[in-house]
């Protein structure tokens, strides 16, 4: 496959993150691009100007790389929504519209790169891999604080409408990377508070 030009202005930027981080940034340009079964470690080691031997310092093995860069993709999701829950204490309706907006403001990236989850879940087979269990449960600690917002806007059955929102979010992800819908964010947000509205115990706002 070939080689995609460098973002703009990274190679500066790269040569003055430490050795660790410029492999996670080499593995994350790669893993995005060609997948994470494809990518070798002598070729995220040439992207990070570095040797397999520094390489194998960091992280033991390939596996433990991939499971680290999930981690800190998934922890910048936990932080939104921490961030989301201080700047709207006890507002559930706010919150979970709040979160939408920071899935949809990330959606040119995804069309731009893909999402992170999705393509390493394809290269990803064995469902006892630790990285593919970190996205499980990722993805099912998402679900249960999506739920508690649901509970906090007084939907009826918060459960079930924190599967249908997670259902759009992770749809719109998808239609945004492979370009099927139009104005993906917008829709995304108009469904979204469809699904409060229907849900608010009374009906309406």
């Amino acid at each position: 496959m070939a080689s995609s030009p460098p973002r703009p202005g990274r190679d500066t930027r790269v040569a003055r993150l430490p050795p660790r981080e410029r492999i996670l940034d080499a593995a994350e340009e790669l893993f995005l691009r060609e997948g994470v079964r494809a990518v070798g470690v002598q070729a995220i080691a040439e992207r990070a100007k570095t040797t397999k031997m520094a390489l194998y310092r960091h992280f033991v093995t390939k596996d433990a790389l991939i499971e680290e860069w999930l981690r800190i993709v998934a922890a910048g999701y936990s932080t939104a929504f921490d961030r989301t829950e201080a700047e709207h204490p006890g507002d559930g309706r706010a919150q979970v519209l709040a979160v939408t907006r920071f899935i949809a403001e990330g959606l040119p990236d995804i069309a731009r790169r893909g999402c992170p989850f999705v393509n390493s879940i394809a290269g990803l087979p064995d469902r006892e891999h630790p990285a593919r269990r970190l996205i499980e449960d990722h993805k099912a600690t998402q679900l249960r604080r999506l739920t508690g917002m649901c509970e906090r806007a007084g939907v009826r059955a918060p459960g079930e409408a924190a599967a249908e929102i997670t259902f759009l979010m992770e749809g719109a992800q998808i239609s945004a990377q492979n370009g099927s819908v139009d104005r993906v964010g917008e829709r995304l947000l108009t469904a979204v508070e469809g699904v409060l509205d229907r849900g608010r115990t009374g009906g309406g706002r």
